[in-house]
């Protein structure tokens, strides 16, 4: 089969031959239809997590996965329902299945757990072996594209679970303004999800590119507010004008990077809450004064569980999902990971085989 696979840290990756994986007798073998290309990918080849998690090379890269089910191993149990054929998307934290995080579902979480396309086989290769349990099946009455889904189990899962800790935190509702920041690959969803959880918010898009505004302005953001090259104040006016309110209340911060966060905590208001799942930075400043005395909450999400992929699938399956895609031919993998890194990708790039 043909894979694009990671031979070190810092080199392009190459593009070869390999053996089709083996798999357990509790896996399935998985058909890759398409893999989502995640600026992680590139993050990862560049060394960022090295000191996270360290790998053992070779490696195929590649978490956004969605595919057919090729064959099945002879411990999967008759309950999972799963057929040769099925469609199915892949859950990407599997866990030890042990720990009370696991125990409570958020195998993504688990400290013992791992990651397709973090050191086990990824998408970026043309079959892959998953465990059973991390499948979940897309019944193909609703016609949904290999390249639709899989963009799914990360760009579309991550700001997913975020936007629902701020409702689930009682953050958003009327009279009150949700922004989210950074419009690329995550935050394209997450306008959508803003508007569905918002509880009557006013969404605002916050980004650097008019064409990546566009995007969320016709996703449903409210307003959108192009940031690049502008001080706190001229930000603040412009969200007045637009608005009403000089302050956000909510924010889903996509991006992750150190401006961008202390962009957001100083337009937060009181008791405002925060929700960070972007990772372009390394580490953030916050004034602790009013963080403290203003009373604000933070948190950190990352990825998504099983239920909250299953969910999203269930949108997507109502038609309350859009998507803006680049298709991208598997020989043009280390152009487009380059692309990544400037930023320069609208809305998901998708690998298709």
């Amino acid at each position: 089969m043909r894979a694009a696979r990671m031979h070190g840290y810092r080199q392009p990756l190459v593009l070869e031959d390999v053996k089709v994986p083996e798999i357990a007798a509790d896996e399935v073998l998985l058909k890759v239809g398409a893999a989502g290309m995640c600026r992680t990918d590139a993050q990862m080849v560049d060394g960022y997590f090295e000191a996270y998690h360290p790998l053992t090379f070779p490696i195929t890269p590649g978490h956004e996965i969605a595919g057919i089910v090729e064959k099945i191993g002879s411990l999967v149990p008759k309950t999972s329902a799963l057929t040769e054929g099925d469609q199915v998307v892949v859950v990407g934290g599997w866990g030890d299945g042990t720990c009370r995080l696991c125990q409570a579902g958020n195998t993504q979480i688990c400290g013992h757990g791992n990651w397709p396309g973090f050191g086990l086989p990824g998408g970026y290769g043309e079959f892959v072996p998953v465990p059973y349990q991390y499948l979940i099946r897309v019944d193909k009455k609703y016609n949904l594209k290999a390249e639709e889904l899989a963009p799914l189990t990360d760009a579309g899962l991550t700001p997913y679970r975020g936007i629902k800790k701020l409702r689930d935190a009682g953050a958003l509702g009327p009279d009150r303004v949700m922004a989210v920041v950074g419009i690329g690959g995550l935050g394209a969803y997450a306008v959508q999800y803003a508007k569905l959880f918002s509880s009557g918010a006013t969404v605002v898009a916050f980004g650097r590119n008019d064409e990546k505004l566009a995007v969320a302005k016709e996703y449903g953001s409210d307003h959108v507010i192009n940031i690049k090259g502008k001080s706190i104040n001229d930000i603040r006016a412009e969200l007045n004008r637009a608005t009403g309110h000089k302050e956000i209340h909510a924010a889903v911060d996509c991006v992750g990077a150190e401006e961008t966060i202390q962009m957001g905590f100083n337009l937060l208001a009181t008791a405002g809450t925060y929700c960070s799942v972007g990772l372009v930075g390394t580490r953030i400043e916050i004034p602790l004064f009013p963080f403290v005395a203003r009373e604000f909450t933070y948190h950190g999400s990352f990825w998504g569980n099983y239920n909250d992929l299953s969910e999203v699938i269930a949108l997507a399956q109502q038609g309350k999902i859009r998507h803006t895609l680049k298709k991208v031919r598997f020989d043009d993998i280390n152009g487009v990971l380059e692309q990544l890194r400037d930023g320069d990708v609208i809305g998901r790039a998708v690998v298709t085989f």
